[in-house]
């Protein structure tokens, strides 16, 4: 099991990657909260999988173990499910001292990571994420929330989980469509942060497609270790940590036009392909950098384009985008390949002109 650590300054936890579930209960024994109330969240497609084993796992070191199952899917991410949440915690009368573990991909985490922030002013939770998505991106740093009229995360907190635990293994379960997801999250960090993981990801691509497990620990690790890194500078977006959304102001606006049709994942691939395409155009990386995405999100099915958006719709959609500040559209560009900056001066033509890569 290798164990990395985020250290924002006020908080340290550490991140836990393994292929099994056999070290959980030392994870929550060492985080001293086995004697606790403890309720598990998850969605109706990781129940089946994993809630029985967690709760074998784990499930004699609680006072007690509720579970709330919801139906899984982006268009659960509403307050109406968080008021299910509350009711379910207290039906279990839990108190300051349980613990919520979110079991389940992006959606369950933010979630119950919000639930947990605002149920009591707060009571601790564990992240326990079981898709590629939230394994690479959403259970790391403490980004909790719910979509609001439309609009995705717009109503949350930074809180952070007493732990992340990653097993590996749960990818084996994965469709096609949410591995590819995943991997929009993870390409990203080599082209923000790391221009040598992007190297690793284009020369072990079979590898990480095959889901071998020393390339998909790589993968994991590498990622895990780029946002606490930038989580550890940043923790609640001030800065630095806004480099995490290259690719999602283009791509949130798509996901939010399609009605969440489309996958997380896949928008930001869209929206990478933007962004690149704007850093080229103002000189600052080579024109064949788009081709070379285009590529890898090719091989790991990932979107390069949509139909039936409309540029200046899309344009709309990105004001409600929340790194706006002053009436202005904040996009994240790459002064080079693996290093990435806020750009608030952007045109209109400009944003335009990049959204026309991908709306065609």
């Amino acid at each position: 099991m290798e164990i990395l650590e985020v250290n924002t300054g006020t908080v340290k936890y550490p991140i836990y990657i393994n292929d099994s579930f056999d070290e959980l209960k030392n994870a929550f024994e060492k985080a001293k909260l086995s004697g606790k109330k403890a309720f598990i969240i998850d969605d109706t497609n990781t129940h089946g999988l994993y809630y029985d084993k967690v709760k074998n796992a784990v499930g004699d070191i609680f006072a007690s173990l509720g579970v709330y199952t919801f139906e899984a899917g982006e268009k659960s991410k509403n307050l109406d499910t968080i008021r299910n949440f509350y009711e379910g915690f207290l039906k279990d009368k839990l108190d300051r001292r349980s613990v919520i573990i979110a079991l389940g991909g992006g959606v369950v985490g933010d979630m119950a990571g919000f639930a947990a922030a605002t149920f009591m002013r707060g009571i601790k939770f564990v992240q326990i994420p079981t898709t590629l998505l939230s394994q690479v991106d959403s259970s790391v740093g403490g980004k909790v929330g719910v979509d609001f009229m439309g609009n995705k995360n717009m109503i949350g907190a930074f809180y952070q989980p007493e732990f992340v635990y990653i097993n590996s293994k749960t990818l084996d379960t994965l469709n096609e469509r949410e591995f590819s997801s995943g991997m929009g999250e993870v390409i990203k960090y080599g082209y923000i942060i790391d221009s040598d993981y992007l190297e690793m990801i284009e020369e072990n691509k079979e590898k990480i497609k095959a889901l071998e497990k020393e390339a998909i620990h790589k993968v994991i690790y590498g990622a895990c270790k780029a946002k606490a890194y930038v989580v550890s500078k940043d923790e609640k977006e001030s800065g630095l940590r806004e480099i995490l959304n290259f690719g999602h102001t283009f791509g949130h606006a798509v996901e939010a036009l399609s009605g969440y049709e489309l996958s997380h994942g896949g928008c930001v691939a869209l929206g990478m392909i933007s962004g690149v395409y704007l850093s080229a155009e103002r000189g600052m990386i080579d024109k064949e950098e788009e081709q070379r995405l285009k590529n890898i999100n090719e091989f790991f099915g990932l979107e390069n384009s949509v139909k039936g958006f409309d540029v200046n719709e899309v344009y709309e959609q990105m004001k409600f985008d929340k790194k706006n500040k002053d009436g202005k559209i904040n996009v994240i560009l790459l002064e080079k390949t693996g290093k990435a900056y806020t750009e608030k001066n952007a045109e209109e033509s400009e944003i335009k002109a990049a959204l026309e890569r991908i709306c065609l």
